[in-house]
């Protein structure tokens, strides 16, 4: 599962300012869509991901 956010960068930087550990680097996609991945104190795997139509998308689902 992938969580957005705003700025990858910052949010990756604070993540391992807060002991999290690199698990995938910040890696560019296509369109704009760049994703990276850390892994938390507790071995857990989070992933995190910017897309400049993700609000787009979700705004345009139904329900």
């Amino acid at each position: 599962m992938y969580w957005h956010v705003d700025d990858l960068d910052a949010t990756v930087d604070r993540l391992l300012a807060l002991g999290a550990k690199e698990y995938q680097p910040v890696t560019p996609r296509e369109a704009g869509f760049v994703t990276a991945s850390v892994v938390d104190p507790f071995g857990n795997v989070l992933g995190v991901m910017y897309s400049p139509h993700y609000l787009d998308i979700l705004a345009s689902r139904p329900g």
